[in-house]
């Protein structure tokens, strides 16, 4: 029993890792076979941790045939960003209007993570700095200290995985896109900004929108 629950959970771990970095990509079949092989176990743990991935709606099983990996779909990254401005857009309200010692406290955070992006830019690693893209927005809602809004916000983090990975591949310069964009957003955090905080974020997610499903939102159109 405790053998199988091992293998079904690393099924899972190891499946579900390479979707969310991309190694696995969108449109992908793979079959329960292959991934049994590579992780030297019987087809059973497989099999459960492919339904555990179709529940959440990463994979769609076909039977006989095996299960394929579900793309990123325009309508995943509009409901994303959307719920991301609301609350990233909340928190910066906020935090413009926090007590100063505060408020640099987490620019300085904020800044450490542009460093770690700048980083991984360098060596070229794309998990690494979408892992840090992350890293940064979340900084950012972790100021409000409300658990509510970091619960929210947590439970859309393989999505937010998986298209931060999916803007990176719309060209050379995007890297260095995001992070004048991060810049922008930290280098308006100041008492009286907060509504130039909110577009610039705006103007970042929107960028991230056009990259990775070709459109705009209906305020910036």
């Amino acid at each position: 029993m405790g053998n199988g629950t091992s293998a079904k959970d690393r099924a899972y771990r190891d499946t579900k890792a390479r979707i969310l970095d991309g190694s696995l990509p969108g449109g992908e079949l793979i079959t329960e076979g292959q991934v049994a092989d590579a992780l030297a176990m019987s087809r059973t743990p497989v099999r459960e941790a492919f339904l555990r991935l179709e529940a959440e709606g990463l994979l769609r099983l076909f039977p006989k045939r095996g299960a394929l990996v579900v793309a990123v779909s325009p309508a995943e990254v509009e409901a994303v960003l959307e719920a991301r401005e609301v609350v990233e857009g909340h928190a910066l309200g906020k935090l413009c209007e926090a007590p100063t010692a505060e408020r640099e406290a987490v620019a300085r955070a904020l800044h450490e993570v542009l460093y770690v992006q700048r980083a991984a830019l360098a060596d070229d690693d794309e998990p690494a700095f979408a892992e840090a893209d992350r890293r940064f927005h979340i900084t950012i809602v972790e100021s409000t200290r409300n658990p509510i809004l970091l619960e929210l916000y947590a439970s859309l983090r393989d999505r937010q995985l998986r298209i931060n990975l999916g803007s990176l591949d719309r060209g050379p310069r995007r890297p260095q896109e995001i992070l004048a964009q991060h810049e922008a957003i930290v280098d308006a955090l100041a008492p009286g900004r907060a509504d130039e905080a909110r577009a610039r974020l705006r103007d970042h997610l929107d960028a991230t929108r056009v990259a990775v499903a070709g459109t705009r939102s209906p305020a910036a159109s």
